[in-house]
């Protein structure tokens, strides 16, 4: 396989869980708005948390100023000058997909051109319950996508490098969203576990997919500890830290090949990390603390994963 064909799926995987990660993010934030919170000048406190998780504060004030719900959900979910908006991550998508046509099937192929079709179609003059609709219908496309993509392709090297792009994104993600309702509701370490009650926790877990299964296995009232034990320890939580890394791991070792060897290193020690961690721990270190380093660490690993099989686009991976 060319390392430019590698890169396309790569990023193809990667942009497709963006987008579905930033509905996420932006649901979090729509649910939470719906709660009272006692924070002064509350709008735009809650709405620049997600706002500076995803780096792009700085640009969406050029263009819209101070922080408000519309604005910044238009400027997440639909503003083509947003290089980081849902619109562009799945513009980005389907032409990493239109560049490598013959690694993939032609079912993945029309899931994507689909999307990408019907999102054009779609109004950015919406209110809120047509966001929330929308935020589904961005979820349901990644879902579709990765179900077809699991039953029709071929399981060899091109599988492996969508699996390492979907979840080192989703590993990215979830700890941003973890983060966006840490900035929310504990802005001081020394508010953990004070201030949050049921149902605003309880919105962070169904907006990761999680409410039932936190149900099931904790039986018990919810609370940050647990919250964040289960998006972080829990590898039988599909969208946990630990269980992304796990597929990371997994996807990094079927590529193989001696330039990988720095890529193979870093994500075993985060992967060994996760797996003997305590959640008591964390929170002695502080969850934004550690959720930064966490962030800090899959840069480091995106970039040997580059360096080593993506960046020079005329070599062949075997």
């Amino acid at each position: 396989m060319l390392a430019r064909t590698a890169e396309n799926l790569f990023w193809m995987a990667r942009h497709i869980e963006r987008a579905e990660n930033t509905a996420r993010m932006l649901d979090v934030a729509h649910r939470t708005s719906l709660l009272p919170l006692d924070i002064e000048g509350t709008e735009a406190y809650l709405w620049y948390a997600p706002l500076n998780i995803t780096g792009c504060a700085e640009s969406y004030e050029v263009k819209y100023g101070l922080a408000r719900a519309d604005a910044v959900t238009r400027y997440m979910a639909l503003d083509p000058d947003n290089p980081g908006s849902i619109y562009n991550c799945l513009w980005q998508a389907r032409e990493n997909a239109r560049a490598v046509r013959g690694a993939i099937t032609s079912e993945m192929w029309e899931i994507i051109n689909a999307t990408w079709l019907e999102i054009n179609r779609l109004s950015v003059d919406m209110d809120y319950e047509k966001f929330r609709d929308f935020f589904d219908w961005v979820k349901d496309r990644s879902h579709l996508f990765r179900g077809v993509t699991l039953g029709t392709i071929h399981k060899d090297i091109a599988l492996s490098f969508i699996k390492l792009g979907t979840f080192l994104e989703r590993a990215d993600n979830t700890a941003r969203i973890l983060d966006v309702k840490y900035h929310i509701l504990l802005p001081s370490v020394n508010d953990v576990g004070g201030s949050a009650d049921y149902y605003q926790w309880g919105s962070l877990l169904k907006s990761v997919s999680a409410f039932e299964a936190y149900r099931k296995i904790y039986r018990d009232v919810i609370s940050p500890l647990r919250v964040a034990e289960l998006l972080i320890f829990r590898d039988d939580m599909p969208r946990s830290l630990h269980a992304c890394m796990n597929e990371v791991e997994a996807a990094l070792i079927e590529i193989n090949g001696t330039s990988g060897a720095e890529a193979r290193r870093i994500v075993g020690v985060r992967h060994a990390a996760l797996h003997f961690g305590r959640i008591e721990e964390v929170f002695g270190q502080g969850l934004h603390e550690y959720l930064t380093d966490f962030l800090k660490n899959t840069a480091e690993l995106s970039r040997e994963i580059r360096n080593a099989y993506l960046a020079r686009r005329d070599r062949m991976l075997s």
